[in-house]
């Protein structure tokens, strides 16, 4: 009698065990603060070398590079894979910063020079930006795809609160050449441990090379999403959830507290709420590694942080609106890890370069876009109608992934 013995797959390690995504979780927060670290010191170099106005050129001309080549990113992550164009961006990131530094020791930060590495840090985040969103699926298993998303947001939450204090200090001890030198030398951190990933290769079927022009694999990615049941309507809900959510919570919490004379210190308080929950939204991914019903729980989060949006223009109070804050934080921050580990999930392995840059562009380059409009419309009929309006748009893009029966029914890989 033969008898036939069935292999049993090995169990998939989880993420927070997994040497190779805690290698790429640590250079991501090592790049992370070294970003905070530097645009503390590009802020407080330009405030000392113009004026007002030339400070806000200095730290808003980076912006218009993100926007125009973070598609051409996608492409380039997907060409030539995306370890290779995150390790090259940190490495120009390393360089052109340390340089800088360098150059302080012996000349005064001119405006001109603070605009030309603003520029540069444009284009290196619009490669790095696809780039890092598309390697988690290329270091893990795909159940573990929402952990991994956890992870980062927790990742992205430390930096925050580390990177600007330590920017300060570096500032108020050595001047802006200091924090320059400090965010060179994590971005160097960030090198060793990104040429040390496992980079697992495409599957056979999908990992054909790009043919053609870089103009034709964008315009293939971007038939990819329209035709793809579950990421056209997912870039939909992209799109509208960050365009109504940005302003708010934003420039319309400044307006806000300014209107109901709450001051810093009250606005302090509703931003650290909005990061506790946030981050106990990243928190409860990574540790729960899945949610049931992604979709439907994705659209029905942004439509309750959507909810508390608008909330947060009537708060009676600053504890109130800490409390709202929180909600929004946990709801937004929920819902918008969900949309990326089902961004990374329902993509073809050879077009999640370009997938990404399109959510991407929505989130870093379209969303603040809305800045100057949201500033406009509350000095024209304040902080409640504008909120209302923008809650309205945000919820109208989850409600329109809710009438997509494939997003609403995606699930993730168990």
């Amino acid at each position: 009698m033969t008898v036939t013995v069935t292999a049993k797959k090995a169990p998939e390690r989880p993420a927070h065990r997994d040497g190779n995504v805690l290698r790429w979780l640590g250079a991501y927060a090592a790049s992370m603060i070294g970003d905070s670290v530097y645009y503390m010191a590009l802020a407080w170099a330009a405030a000392r070398a113009g004026s007002a106005t030339q400070t806000g050129l200095v730290l808003a001309v980076g912006s218009i590079p993100r926007a125009l080549l973070m598609l051409g990113g996608g492409v380039l992550a997907d060409r030539i894979g995306p370890r290779r164009v995150v390790i090259g961006s940190d490495a120009a990131r390393c360089l052109v910063v340390l340089g800088l530094a360098g150059a302080l020791l012996v000349t005064s930060p001119a405006v001109w020079m603070l605009i030309a590495i603003a520029l540069v840090f444009g284009v290196v985040d619009a490669l790095f930006l696809p780039a890092v969103g598309a390697l988690p699926p290329r270091i893990t298993a795909a159940g573990q795809l929402a952990r991994v998303q956890g992870l980062r947001g927790l990742a992205s939450r430390g930096a925050n609160v580390v990177g600007a204090p330590l920017g300060g200090v570096a500032v108020a001890v050595g001047g802006p050449r200091l924090a320059f030198a400090a965010a060179g030398v994590l971005f160097a951190v960030s090198l060793p441990l990104l040429l040390s990933l496992r980079i697992s290769p495409l599957p056979a079927r999908e990992s054909a090379e790009p043919s053609g022009t870089a103009w034709h694999d964008l315009a293939d990615g971007l038939r990819h999403i329209r035709r793809h049941p579950v990421l056209g309507p997912l870039m939909l809900t992209v799109a509208l959830s960050e365009l109504g959510f940005a302003g708010p919570a934003n420039l319309g919490l400044i307006l806000l507290a300014r209107e109901r004379g709450w001051g810093a210190s009250g606005m302090g308080w509703i931003v650290a709420a909005f990061g506790i929950g946030a981050g106990a939204s990243a928190l409860l991914l990574a540790v729960r590694g899945r949610v049931p019903r992604a979709g439907l729980m994705m659209c029905l989060t942004v439509i309750v942080g959507a909810v508390a949006i608008a909330a947060l223009a009537y708060a009676p109070s600053v504890g109130f609106a800490a409390a709202v804050a929180v909600c929004v934080g946990l709801f937004g921050g929920l819902g918008g890890a969900l949309c990326g580990a089902l961004t990374q999930t329902a993509a073809d392995p050879a077009y999640l370069g370009r997938v990404t840059s399109v959510s991407t562009l929505f989130t870093h380059a379209i969303a603040p876009l809305s800045y100057p409009v949201t500033g406009v419309a509350v000095a024209a009929w304040g902080t409640g109608p504008v909120f209302v309006t923008s809650a309205a748009v945000s919820a109208a893009g989850a409600t329109a992934g809710l009438v997509f029966t494939r997003l609403r029914r995606a699930e993730l890989p168990r």
